[in-house]
């Protein structure tokens, strides 16, 4: 070997770097004792913290005493905690499809080259740099049944006026058309980061297989896309779950309850009642199922990403 060095075996070189790996643990690994601090004191002490909490008849400014898991067998036989649920799911399942259909839609429409293209996106995208309460508190005078720019559109063709949110019929659809408005953009710029990174070679080669637009779009486009497309799909399904302020600005969760989402009564549970015991059940059980829908859809991105 140059240099008189020795070539030494595998095994024997794997053990002669074991000691310079414990003395590089042993001198550098209190450099990760303030982030685990910090992830000590910011994630696992409040969830540990909630979870206690949860196990407790616990009040704002009285006693706590401990109920194991009555809290928990209370939330599955307390019908308006069940009916949250379904109105959370209910408004997730529309809020995610039809930004998702319409982000995709725009999408492939900024991708194509038009005259003033660049001002067109910069428009279609203000809506997502306004923040959730302004957007609502905008939507709120816009939903008002006499004063309300929107009805006074819908008598200009002959539309009898809506209750818009004053209405159990139409709150959640209500509710769901601000989150369109709101997060199409979002999913747009996702996906049309992904048709911008997409190869020109094969759309050149079914062109001269005489393969049409849609053709090119169901075999090339729509295959490459599609892990964009649910990494969109993701993230917007875990903002829909976790929807509040614009929710609580506009409604409050009424008329009634009937746009008492999870998130709703979670809040009037702690914050109104100040049973925060039973508010960490609630806490528990949402957490969840947010981490259950999470897995199935990394699951499914994973199925995807193998796919193509």
């Amino acid at each position: 070997m140059p240099g008189g060095a020795t070539a030494l075996p595998g095994g024997a070189a794997t053990a002669a770097a074991a000691p310079r790996r414990r003395n590089y643990a042993r001198r550098y690994g209190w450099f990760i004792v303030p982030a685990g601090i910090v992830v000590l004191a910011v994630i696992l002490f409040p969830w540990a913290f909630t979870l206690f909490m949860s196990a407790h008849e616990w009040k704002i400014g009285g006693g706590h005493h401990f109920v194991g898991l009555d809290n928990y067998r209370k939330l599955f036989t307390d019908e308006r905690f069940l009916s949250s649920i379904a109105r959370t799911l209910y408004f997730t399942a529309l809020a995610v499809i039809l930004p998702m259909v319409f982000g995709v839609a725009a999408a492939l429409v900024f991708a194509r080259n038009f005259p003033l293209r660049g001002l067109a996106r910069t428009i279609f995208i203000l809506p997502m740099m306004a923040t959730p309460v302004a957007v609502a508190l905008v939507w709120t005078m816009m939903f008002h049944p006499q004063l309300g720019v929107l009805n006074w559109i819908l008598t200009q063709f002959g539309i009898p006026p809506s209750m818009w949110i004053y209405d159990a019929a139409t709150v959640i659809p209500t509710l769901v058309m601000v989150e369109v408005w709101h997060w199409t953009p979002l999913v747009m710029l996702i996906v049309l980061g992904g048709l911008a990174s997409l190869p020109i070679d094969p759309y050149e080669a079914a062109k001269i297989d005489g393969a049409n637009a849609w053709q090119s779009f169901r075999h090339i486009t729509w295959p490459l896309l599609l892990p964009f497309i649910v990494v969109a799909l993701i993230i917007r399904t875990i903002d829909a779950l976790k929807a509040f302020d614009t929710i609580y600005v506009i409604t409050q969760g009424g008329p009634g309850t009937s746009s008492e989402t999870i998130n709703i009564f979670l809040y009037l549970q702690g914050f109104a009642y100040y049973n925060m015991g039973y508010a960490s059940a609630v806490v528990v059980v949402f957490f969840l199922l947010i981490v259950s829908l999470a897995a199935l859809l990394l699951w499914t991105r994973n199925r995807v990403k193998d796919a193509a």
